[in-house]
């Protein structure tokens, strides 16, 4: 295959990769190798093979059915199954969108000057134009989130050599010796800059408006992990650069300006402007397809329409710009870990969707010989789990948080 239809065929794969790759988890990345140093590079990889296995079961699911996977749900297990499952990832789209907003907000300041809670209108405004306007959304979002993704890979990149951070301290950070029960909301969040089940399931629905069949299966595997790859790779690559940028100078990620420091080897003085741009670029593509996600999953699961180019996924889509630019434009305080929650938050929708897609996956009357395997269910069982004891984790700390405003 050449290059180019090689690059071209990863649509959906850095489809899934930009929506995840929001503000939040540039945030996340940047405040845990602040502070943490190298130490939960382990997480990263845990989690990608979490994703990879769920992406993976959506693509087969995707190629050898003609239905959507939400329908099919509502189909063999009820609607109600359905309407959970598209509520939730509704609710997790809202929460990580406001997430995107404030980092609009952050990285346009950084650039203008201009206060920050005026370019949630702006960019929200844009992405509603975008999402009503494009004739085909699809191949839109498509050719902008490659760019996207591929730009701040190389910056990443680049930079992470001219830190030339202590190999050693990287290798060893790929080990759990550092996991302990007083960083699982840390941990929970660095979990979802990788493994968003949301997004994993919509890739059933990518590979469809692609138009592959089912001849396309094991390519269509093959490109959904490079696109986990490649947005777990950028996560670690944020984590060693600020490890080695900001840790060894006692830095804690509390703003933006922090966060544009690890990149003053490759970029000096322009580091702030630099970063504010790729934080821009993160929090858009972010923004517009993780609201197509979530209004296109809620429709779907009332079954009023699964498609891109559909009125009611539209409809909802733009529910959700509007909900997280309201929030994000009258929200008061700490930004950075307002961005960690957010992104921590994600997680909400995932037994929900874990487990609806772990039912169809091994219904034999619906994937017949292409079922899950014992190893497949295996990892799927190992993400399930992992990601229920995030989700408990998460919830306590929002119980407290909650309790703490109360009293």
């Amino acid at each position: 295959m050449k290059i180019k239809e090689l690059i071209k065929s990863l649509g959906p794969g850095f489809i899934i990769a930009s929506v995840v790759l929001g503000p939040g988890s540039i945030a996340v990345a940047s405040s845990v190798g602040s502070e943490n140093g190298y130490s939960f590079l382990w997480v990263i990889v845990m989690a990608a093979i979490c994703m990879m296995v769920y992406t993976s079961m959506a693509v087969r699911f995707g190629l050898t059915n003609k239905e959507s996977i939400l329908q099919t749900i509502a189909n063999t297990y009820g609607r109600w199954f359905a309407m959970i499952i598209g509520v939730s990832s509704f609710i997790s789209a809202s929460c990580f969108q406001f997430g995107n907003n404030l980092g609009i907000g952050i990285g346009m300041e950084g650039i203008t000057g201009i206060d920050e809670r005026i370019w949630p209108v702006v960019f929200t405004v844009l992405a509603i134009v975008l999402l009503f306007w494009a004739k085909n959304l699809y191949k839109v979002l498509e050719k902008l989130m490659m760019f996207l993704v591929m730009i701040m890979i190389v910056a990443f990149l680049v930079n992470l050599l001219l830190t030339r951070p202590d190999m050693v301290e990287v290798v060893k950070g790929f080990s759990p010796l550092s996991f302990n029960l007083k960083n699982m909301d840390v941990i929970s969040a660095l979990v979802a800059t990788t493994f968003a089940i949301n997004g994993a399931i919509y890739q059933s629905y990518l590979v469809k408006d692609k138009g592959w069949k089912i001849d396309h299966l094991q390519r269509g595997v093959n490109e959904s992990n490079m696109g986990v790859f490649f947005l777990a790779l950028i996560s670690m690559l944020i984590i060693i650069t600020s490890a080695a940028a900001l840790h060894p100078q006692g830095i804690s990620v509390r703003s933006a300006a922090d966060m544009a420091i690890q990149l003053e080897a490759l970029f000096g003085s322009y580091a702030k402007v630099i970063f504010s741009l790729g934080l821009c670029a993160a929090a858009f593509s972010s923004l517009m397809v993780n609201a197509v996600i979530g209004g296109g999953l809620l429709s779907d699961g009332f079954g009023m329409g699964r498609s891109m180019n559909q009125k009611m996924p539209k409809v909802f889509t733009a529910i959700i710009l509007i909900l997280g630019m309201l929030v994000a434009v009258f929200f008061r305080g700490d930004v950075i870990y307002a961005l960690i929650l957010a992104q921590a938050s994600t997680i909400l929708a995932v037994p929900f969707i874990a487990g609806g897609m772990y039912l169809i996956l091994n219904n034999r009357k619906i994937m017949g010989k292409f079922r899950n395997t014992k190893k497949q269910n295996l990892l799927a069982v190992f993400g399930f789990v992992l990601i229920v004891v995030m989700v408990y984790f998460l919830v306590m700390k929002l119980s407290t948080l909650v309790g703490s405003v109360i009293n």
